[in-house]
């Protein structure tokens, strides 16, 4: 966010934070949520570029089409077991899970910057 435009926001009685700060996170908390927006990133990328459909995905982890949709969302009821053994399926190695899990911080960039009213 622009400082200008922090300062204007802060000068007028918004909080400005992360959503680590927003939602009161524990360091663990954030990484752990870190991690499963990374693998659910990587999922729906790799099987973008396995040119495969949901549907497709699915039958290969013997799932449904819903359970893909929510494990690429990001969702909090999908376990790291679940996307781990889909991207292995996909044919990632164990070589690509550690550069999957070592990308950048996500929620502060897909989530931005979170005001609260005063």
């Amino acid at each position: 966010m622009d400082v200008r435009k922090k300062k204007r926001l802060e000068e007028k009685g918004w909080k400005v934070g992360s959503v680590q700060e927003f939602l009161g996170l524990t360091a663990e908390e954030n990484a752990y949520i870190e991690l499963k927006l990374a693998l659910s990133e990587n999922l729906k990328k790799l099987r973008q570029q396995k040119k495969l459909t949901q549907i497709e995905l699915a039958k290969l982890i013997e799932s449904s089409q819903f359970h893909v949709t929510v494990m690429e969302s990001g969702a909090s009821s999908i376990s790291l077991d679940l996307l781990v053994r889909s991207l292995l399926a996909l044919g990632a190695t164990k070589n690509d899970l550690a550069k999957m899990i070592a990308q950048p911080q996500r929620i502060q960039k897909q989530a931005g910057v979170y005001l609260i009213q005063p």
